[in-house]
Formats: structure tokens, C-alpha cells, sequence
């Protein structure tokens, strides 16, 4: 090869050059993607770009019903240091011959798609298309929650944890953690092995408190969940300490070294977050399981109204203190999305979305939040069953239909991960603050007793094999594009 046929001809350089500065032109769009607690992060964003890439269908997107897009592409993304969201793979996983839900992620990663499309004014529209780029932001929903702990001093967020430890719900996982810290006396002298083993009995509370109550938002540090390459670190070898109000810190003591590495943590953890990735979204979307909130009662229902409103602090406009001088008003919608919708027949959906919207208002109101435009919809972003109706007593019930996961019981019995089944899982109450109290008021951790089982994927045609791209089921998907991007497709 000779170094003359490695040369741009003129035309070759006019296409980069026009390529160049289209892409320096072309708006951008940072879409954040969050969960809590199992909610589906990471089959939403691939059933999200599988709908917008492969011709899904979306009658409440407006720019799609109306035809008005002319492509949508994975392009490359901007920020050469984020992970790059693995796509591809995840698609393979549910598209597989023995489908399967892939693996949740751990870290930010990062997805760009870019949508041609025609703008609905005839003078935008006689100019030629536009163009969007969507730059989608994955993180976990741990690393949400963080961001109340810029707020919060050492003593505060002390107090806090205490008082979620020493909560029913959190009782048998917590109590090995709270008995050790009986043996601790805050004044004692700074100790390294003391401060190591206490962060490492908090930590396994931690994590008991999350695989025995799977509907648990409020678990965290994050990062002391998903340490990545800090485990083991100073920045994590800190707990709380049962601190009576208006104590002071002694310096050199236990509590004076546990409060430094807290302030470390939020130093070189969360604001470097914060300021390098949240303060940079333009909108955001939340999602949920509050079904399984619901079904758990109150104690569960609580800690997600704490967890919601320690995430719209972070959105809140006009915070006081360090959050205002990077976010004042930056990210301007917020959709909070009930995850799973297609764990119940369709009559509860709408029923499912205004429950939630009664819990993020509690919050709201906790959390001062006013002008933000706050979205909730109830939805599944790869729907798992179908409808179906059965008699029962002379009664026909609305059911849903599909192939629980291997392991999962319900009443007595056990699914083998192959047989397809009709269920009955109960309805939501036609009046939303009436299925809140029952959820809240019910005598033991029941909630609702709506019978949940987690189902297989759908069948799905192979991505190599299809002639034609078949379109995803999902429930309300669209409604949730909407209101995130509809208005930069106009």
C-alpha cells in the first residue's frame, strides 16, 4: 500500500469536513437512566434502543406515529472514558433460543443513538431534516441516592442510618450491626481495625437487608454495594455511629476519623459524580418497582417515599448550598416509571401509575421540590405476559398469562421455567389512596397479597436470523418517550 492511497481525494475531505461539522451542529439530548431496587435499568434502555433502532412500535411517540422519522442509528459516543453500555449482548441474551434477562449493570455506562427525522413547522420542514443526538446515561440508582449525602453531615446521615436500621422491616439484618455497635465508644481513640471491621459488619448488613427484602430502596452508601475498584480503600472503611443529638466530634477520636473518611467519600465519590455526569443530564427518568413496594406494606412503602425524596433532592431547583452553583434548574422533566405493569392485568395500569403518583407527591412535598415538571407512568418495557381471562366461581377474572422462572412458587406450587401459566394476581383498587392505605395499613408484610411471580422473557426472534425486525412487546414505553423527547422531535 503507498502512503498517496491513505489520502482524502477532495470529495472524501468535503464528506468529512460536511460530517464534521454536522455533528458539531446536531443538538444533543442527555437522557440519565436510573433504578432502585431490581427495577429493570438494563432491559429498559435495551428495549428503549431496540425500539427506536428496529422499527418498534410507539403510537403515543408522536415523531414515529406520524412518520416523521426518517432513521435512528447507534453512533458513536462522545465521552471516550464512560463504558460504553453493551447493547449487542443484551439483545443476544433475550433474543437467545432459552431467553434470559441479562445481567444488571454495576457502573455508568453510556449509549449514544441519533434519530433524522422531519420537524412539524412547513418551514423547518421544507429546510431538509434534523437531527438528534440521544446521548443515554446508565447509572445505578445507588449512586442517586448518594447525592443527598452532599446535605448531610456525618451526624446527620448517622442518625439517619441508625433509625433505617432499627426499622421491622430491617430488623433481622440489621441486628448484627447494631449489636457490634454497642461495643463502640465514639471518644475511644482512632483504631484502623476497629473503623475496617465496622465497615465491613455494615456493609454485610447491607447487603442481607437487600437479598432478604428485595423491595428495599433505601440501601446504601452506594458504593458500598458496588465498590468497583475502591473496595478494600480508606474511602469505604467508615460506618455510622449511634451518636446521641448534639454530640461533639473529639478530634483524634473514632468518630472524628469515621467523619473525615465520610467527608472523603463525598469529596472524591459523589461530587466528582455529580459534577462530571448528573449536572450534565437534560432529563431524567426513575424507575421504580413500586408493585412490589405495595405488595411488602408499609415499612416498604416508607423507604421508597425516603428514597424518592432523596432523589428529588438532587433534582430539586434553587438547592441551597453546593448543588445550586452546578444544577440550578439543568435537568427540566422527570419521569418516574412504575416498572412491571405487565405483572398485572391492564384495568390496574392506570390504577398502578396514580399510586405512584401519590407516593412521589408525599415526597415531593417532603422534599420541597416546586416547578419541576414530574411525570409517573406505569409501565413494562418488555412485556413478559399476555392478557387473559379465566372463570373462577362463576366469575370471569382478568388474568395474565406466561412462563414463570424456574424456581418461583405460588400458593404451594413450584414452576419448572417451562410451562406456561394463567394467574390471577389480584387487582389494585380503584381508588389509588385507598389501595396506599390498605398497603400501608395491612397487618403483616402482605401489603396488597397481590400474587407476584417473576416470568421468563417472551419469545423473540433472533436479531441474525429475522428477515424483517419483529417489534417488542411493551406497555406505555411510548408514553414515556414522549414525554422525554417528544418536544425535541417537534
Amino acid at each position: 500500500m503507498r502512503l498517496s492511497d491513505l489520502a482524502l481525494t477532495p470529495l472524501d475531505a468535503l464528506r468529512a469536513t460536511r460530517d464534521y461539522l454536522t455533528d458539531m451542529t446536531t443538538p444533543t439530548l442527555r437522557l440519565g437512566v436510573t433504578g432502585l431496587a431490581r427495577a429493570g435499568k438494563t432491559v429498559f434502555i435495551t428495549s428503549l434502543v431496540r425500539n427506536l433502532i428496529r422499527g418498534g412500535r410507539l403510537p403515543f411517540l408522536a415523531a414515529y406515529a406520524e412518520g416523521r422519522v426518517v432513521s435512528a442509528e447507534l453512533t458513536p459516543q462522545p465521552d471516550d472514558d464512560i463504558p460504553r453500555f453493551d447493547y449487542e449482548r443484551h439483545v443476544a441474551a433475550l433474543s437467545a433460543p432459552e431467553p434470559a434477562w441479562p445481567q444488571s449493570t454495576r457502573a455508568i455506562s453510556q449509549l449514544r443513538v441519533t434519530l433524522t427525522f422531519q420537524r412539524t413547522s412547513a418551514l423547518a420542514h421544507a429546510m431538509g431534516p434534523s437531527r438528534l443526538h440521544i446521548d443515554i446515561v446508565d447509572y445505578p440508582g445507588e449512586w442517586l441516592l448518594d447525592l443527598a449525602l452532599l446535605n448531610r453531615t456525618y451526624q446527620q446521615w448517622s442518625a439517619e442510618a441508625v433509625a433505617l436500621a432499627r426499622a421491622p422491616v430491617r430488623s433481622k439484618a440489621a441486628a448484627p450491626w447494631l449489636q457490634f455497635t454497642t461495643t463502640l465508644s465514639p471518644a475511644a481513640p482512632a483504631d484502623e481495625a476497629t473503623a475496617m471491621r465496622a465497615a465491613e459488619i455494615f456493609t454485610a448488613y447491607l447487603a442481607a437487608a437487600r437479598a432478604e427484602e428485595p423491595a428495599l430502596s433505601t440501601v446504601g452508601p452506594g458504593r458500598f454495594l458496588l465498590p468497583g475498584d475502591h473496595e478494600g480503600s480508606p474511602l469505604l472503611a467508615f460506618a455510622p455511629l449511634d451518636l446521641p443529638p448534639g454530640t461533639s466530634i473529639v478530634p483524634g477520636s473514632l468518630a472524628a476519623m469515621m467523619a473525615r473518611r465520610y467527608e472523603s467519600y463525598r469529596t472524591r465519590l459523589v461530587r466528582p459524580f455529580f459534577q462530571d455526569h448528573f449536572s450534565r443530564l437534560d432529563r431524567q427518568i426513575v424507575l421504580v418497582d413500586a408493585l412490589a413496594a405495595l405488595n411488602r406494606g408499609a415499612h416498604a412503602i416508607d423507604d421508597l417515599s425516603h428514597a424518592l425524596e432523596a432523589a428529588l433532592i438532587a433534582f430539586r431547583p434553587g438547592t441551597r448550598g453546593w448543588l445550586s452553583a452546578f444544577l440550578p434548574t439543568r435537568i427540566d422533566r422527570i419521569v418516574f416509571a412504575a416498572t412491571k405493569a405487565d405483572h398485572l392485568p391492564s384495568l390496574s395500569h392506570d390504577r398502578l401509575e396514580t399510586t405512584l403518583s401519590l407516593i412521589v407527591e408525599s415526597a415531593a412535598r417532603r422534599a420541597e421540590t416546586a416547578g419541576a415538571d414530574i411525570r409517573t407512568i406505569a409501565l413494562a418495557a418488555l412485556r413478559a405476559t399476555t392478557e387473559a381471562r379465566a372463570r373462577h366461581g362463576g366469575e370471569m377474572l382478568a388474568c395474565i398469562k406466561g412462563v414463570p422462572l424456574a424456581g418461583e412458587s405460588l400458593n404451594g406450587r413450584t414452576f419448572d421455567g417451562r410451562s406456561e401459566i394463567a394467574i390471577f394476581p389480584g387487582d389494585l383498587d380503584a381508588d389509588p389512596r385507598a389501595a396506599l392505605a390498605a398497603a400501608r395499613t395491612s397487618s403483616d408484610t402482605s401489603g396488597l397479597g397481590l400474587s407476584l411471580v417473576r416470568f421468563r422473557p417472551p419469545p423473540l426472534p433472533s436479531e441474525a436470523e429475522a428477515i424483517e425486525p419483529q417489534p417488542w412487546p411493551h406497555i406505555r414505553l411510548d408514553k414515556a418517550l414522549q414525554h422525554l423527547l417528544g418536544d425535541r422531535l417537534a
